[in-house]
């Protein structure tokens, strides 16, 4: 019995010993009672097989492991790796465990939009207090004193700065810091004389015509300042730069002592703006020289060469001057469409400009949302739907937003609300074409926004000549071609949103 050969159950016999056959013949030959060694693998590989769409992922996950085929054949008794592994994958049955949650690239932070809503606002401050230097009679539009000149210049400036903002966030994903700060060395300063150029081209004559051409000076050059801030995210150093208008909007409405002489009101009312003026625009040279030195050398005319054509931040431009016409039409849409008896609407400029804070962090929800569709469809039907429901969400968190902020503004503008309910369709259709188009350049796709928002600002603009004033009014025409502009809008962008390329 010395010489007899002891097997252990389920085990194949050792090599070179009387009676080795074939594989697939020693796993015929298994007793009924023999347990399968297969079966502690499956249960060892049960993640691994539920998740492969293929036995051979399973067969690479065992030669990963270290086994060979020889390993296969003595401890499983199967042929080779593949036909173990065609085994577990009909043995354990499919189930797909969810991917592992992922940090959100485009979690948004709401201090930071309600720090730059109130840096968005509070410029507005400086034309309340610089109010009593732009009196005079009404220009050939019927605007009042210096409107023209300082909207003039704010569309310059406005249009000017977007694109500069663009090429700027351009070269900031290029090159870093530096590279967006060697672009606002030498952009920021251009846009200020082009701003005040289109200031003089429009300026009426009134009887201190220097005062109007002053102030759209340190408005074209605080928005050139303020952008440099913006893109370079310094937005509490802008904050900081407008605390004296702050501090002259809370005394404003307070009665003057008498023993205080009308020139030291007049020189107080002139300090602040232009103490806020020469804060930001000290800031942003700082900030701009700071950031200029992180860089230099052969890395930074590689970042600078990566840079897209000047001529791709046109439509950003383009964008923001329809966006700027629209507003100013909003504003001041009663006035060229009745004459100077017509009130301006200030709290529309103001609601709107607050709304921006909320706007940029929906911003990021939607685009969030849109990548926890992406994860969640299945099919291009269900992400286009999924996709379509996120943009109607935020569009209309924004424009509840808006809603609340027209009458609380309006509340709050001396002499109350300049107008009716009619006026807030216009403002809520307007403040939909900014949302979307903006949403679009975030994805990339200026040239729709920029196309539509013009073709809208030049019918609106346009209609007192076209339109007899008594069919319709401004509110009407404003509501009627943003809401059209609008739908446009928000198609191309559920269309944008919907394609599974545009999240990658």
């Amino acid at each position: 019995m010395s010489g007899t050969l002891r097997l252990v159950p389920g085990a194949p016999p050792p090599e070179g010993a009387p009676g080795r056959t074939a594989p697939a013949a020693r796993s015929r030959r298994r007793p009924s009672w023999a347990d399968d060694p297969l079966d502690a693998l499956a249960e060892e590989m049960a993640e691994v097989c539920a998740a492969a769409v293929h036995p051979d992922e399973i067969a690479a996950h065992l030669e990963s492991e270290g086994l060979t085929g020889e390993q296969i054949q003595r401890r499983y008794g199967r042929h080779d790796t593949f036909e173990a592994a065609a085994e577990l994958f009909a043995r354990v049955p499919r189930a797909f465990p969810e991917p592992p949650p992922v940090p959100d690239p485009w979690r948004g932070d709401p201090g930071t939009a309600l720090l730059r809503g109130l840096v968005f606002t509070l410029p507005g401050l400086g034309y309340a207090l610089a109010a009593p230097f732009l009196t005079g009679p009404p220009d050939r539009l019927g605007l009042p004193a210096g409107t023209g000149a300082l909207a003039a210049s704010a569309l310059a400036a406005w249009a000017w700065n977007q694109a500069l903002a663009h090429r700027a966030y351009a070269a900031l994903a290029a090159g870093g810091r530096a590279a967006a700060g060697r672009v606002l060395r030498t952009g920021a300063p251009a846009g200020a004389p082009i701003a005040l150029a289109a200031a003089l081209a429009t300026a009426a004559p009134l009887p201190a015509p220097g005062a109007a051409l002053l102030f759209a000076a340190g408005q074209a050059v605080y928005l050139a300042a303020a952008t440099v801030l913006l893109v370079l995210g310094r937005e509490r150093l802008l904050l900081f730069a407008l605390l004296p208008l702050a501090l002259g909007a809370a005394v404003l409405p307070l009665p003057p002592p008498e023993a205080v002489p009308a020139a030291v009101q007049a020189a107080a009312r002139a300090a602040l703006p232009a103490a806020a003026v020469c804060a930001a625009v000290a800031a942003a040279v700082r900030e701009t020289v700071r950031a200029v030195r992180e860089g230099s050398g052969a890395l930074g005319a590689a970042a600078d060469g990566a840079l897209p054509a000047r001529r791709a931040s046109a439509p950003y431009g383009l964008f923001g001057l329809g966006c700027g016409v629209l507003t100013a039409l909003a504003a001041l849409g009663g006035t060229l469409w009745h004459g100077a008896g017509a009130a301006p609407a200030g709290p529309v400029v103001v609601a709107l400009s607050l709304s921006m804070g909320a706007a940029e962090w929906l911003l990021y929800r939607c685009r969030s949302l849109a990548l926890a569709a992406l994860a969640r469809s299945t099919t291009a039907a269900g992400l286009r739907w999924r996709a379509a429901g996120a943009l109607g969400v935020c569009l209309a968190g924004y424009l509840a937003a808006l809603a609340a902020l027209v009458p609380a503004t309006a509340a709050l503008w001396p002499g109350g609300p300049p107008a009716g309910p009619a006026r807030l369709p216009a403002v809520l259709a307007l403040g939909a074409v900014l949302w979307t188009g903006l949403l679009l350049q975030a994805f990339g796709a200026a040239r729709t926004p920029a196309a539509v928002t013009a073709a809208a600002a030049a019918l609106c603009a346009a209609a007192p000549l076209w339109l007899h004033p008594g069919l319709a009014g401004p509110d009407a025409v404003l509501t009627a071609v943003c809401a059209a502009a609008a739908l446009v809008l928000f198609a191309t962008a559920a269309a944008l949103l919907g394609r599974i390329t545009t999240h990658r």
